[in-house]
């Protein structure tokens, strides 16, 4: 099919394409928003039109994917930067007393749990926890990449469960 048989295919069929854009949006700009994109995405994947296929069926199934897409994305921009009511106490400054024992107590309880970990998993985790990167451990310890890695979770595991939580 030529470009210019396309377009007038397209131009022909495209009003139909205003009140479905206004149903999905339910607002006046943002239907003439999308409107105007899914003419362009037609024009632009004009290859992927299929002759002699339901050029109507094609426009609306862009139409509503482009606004799917935008849906999702305006949620996931909701999600992530609208202020709520909890902000306030997340960024409130508290000042908060520490209880030191308790703290002390906790970090005995920690390093006892390092010391009974079993040999093979202290070594990768004690150098881990001293900053090291996992292939420097590798490298230390001339063991595969993928062993320290899972020796390290192994080890960290094996700490929560042992380790009483507060």
């Amino acid at each position: 099919m030529s470009s210019v048989e396309f377009n007038t295919l397209l131009i022909g069929n495209a009003d139909f394409l205003k009140p479905f854009a206004f149903t999905l949006t339910k607002d006046a700009e943002q239907a003439k928003d999308l409107y105007q994109e899914t003419l362009f995405r037609a024009l632009s994947n004009q290859e992927k039109y299929l002759e002699g296929t339901n050029i109507r069926a094609w426009l609306f199934t862009i139409m509503r994917n482009i606004f799917i897409n935008h849906y999702r994305k305006k949620l996931k921009h909701r999600m992530v930067a609208e202020p709520s009511a909890s902000d306030f106490f997340i960024n409130y400054q508290q000042n908060t007393v520490s209880n030191k024992a308790a703290s002390n107590l906790q970090m005995k309880d920690i390093h006892v749990a390092v010391y009974h970990l079993p040999n093979i998993f202290k070594k990768p985790f004690m150098l881990y926890y001293e900053g090291y990167k996992y292939f420097e451990i590798a490298n230390i310890l001339q063991e595969p990449l993928g062993t320290i890695k899972s020796r390290i979770h192994f080890a960290r595991k094996i700490l929560k469960s042992q380790v009483p939580r507060q």
